[in-house]
């Protein structure tokens, strides 16, 4: 199981970042899939995941209405727009799966890629 996580990197304030990440060694589309990150000195918290079809997404208040979570099974990758970035939005990024979706908890996310560092400077 792999994942790949990219896309990340320096951005001011109000600007916009796309993350991809790409996934193989599994079935993708059996699987739920989120973007968590890690800011600096502070532990890993939920952003946003999305069910095995993409018909379904929940987002973190912290970033609701400005990130948006997506899939392409057809090409096992999944995406995190994020749109309106904020300093605090600076943190490692993780892309996880997950054969049950509906726990934003980390321990139920059982693969996770290498992360990708977002740096938002004010």
């Amino acid at each position: 199981v792999q994942l790949q996580a990219s896309g990340g990197g320096w951005v001011q304030a109000g600007g916009s970042l796309r993350l991809s990440c790409v996934t193989s060694g599994f079935t993708f589309d059996e699987y739920a899939v989120g973007w968590f990150r890690q800011p600096p000195g502070k532990e890993r918290e939920f952003v946003a995941d999305i069910s095995w079809s993409g018909s379904v997404t929940y987002y973190a208040d912290s970033v609701k209405g400005r990130f948006t979570i997506s899939r392409d099974n057809a090409k096992n990758t999944m995406y995190l727009q994020m749109n309106s970035l904020k300093p605090e939005d600076t943190a490692v990024y993780y892309c996880a799966a997950t054969p049950s979706y509906g726990s934003r908890r980390l321990r139920d996310f059982g693969s996770w890629g290498q992360g990708t560092l977002v740096t938002v400077s004010s």
